[in-house]
């Protein structure tokens, strides 16, 4: 019987120590919703129509849900803007009868993001974002890239939260 609680024991402090990494709310040691962000709409210098307006939605949206800092409806305290630079599809799998004929695409999406803290004028955020999503084509490629818009700007949106909630800046 003793011989079966130390197995036990240390299988215990094994798995809880596991979770001894694990941090809950914003990990750079802010408070959750004390800053607030305001989103200035992305500037779109690609030719694929409508992206900015997706792009700036996605982040209002995906900065909400996250909930580390407020959405900010007129000047917020970090202010957040960004350049769509980058739009591109490549060809991942092809069809049987037609090897020039792309069935599946990897869209991906880069944008130079910048974000300033309005009170002092730092910049907190100053790099290139990527973000991708497959798109299947089915009889209309231009189809299938419009449905697929919201997901690839919230792929991007997720990245560029993920960056500013955890501080890496």
């Amino acid at each position: 019987m003793r011989f079966l609680k130390l197995p036990a024991i240390c299988a215990a402090a094994f798995l809880l120590g596991g979770c001894a990494g694990y941090h809950l709310g914003p990990v750079n040691d802010q408070v959750a919703g004390d800053k607030s962000v305001q989103v200035i709409p992305f500037n779109n210098k690609t030719l694929e129509p409508r992206l900015g307006d997706a792009v700036t939605q996605a982040m209002r949206e995906r900065l909400q849900a996250d909930a580390t800092f407020r959405l900010a409806r007129g000047p917020g305290d970090i202010e957040l803007s960004g350049e769509i630079i980058n739009y591109s599809r490549q060809g991942l799998s092809f069809l049987s009868s037609d090897v020039l004929t792309a069935n599946n695409y990897n869209v991906t999406i880069e944008v130079h993001v910048v974000a300033r803290d309005r009170n002092t004028g730092k910049v907190l955020l100053d790099k290139n974002v990527k973000g991708s999503t497959l798109v299947h084509v089915g009889s209309d490629l231009v189809s299938a890239e419009r449905q697929a818009m919201p997901t690839l700007a919230n792929d991007l949106a997720q990245n560029v939260t993920q960056l500013l909630a955890e501080g890496m800046w």
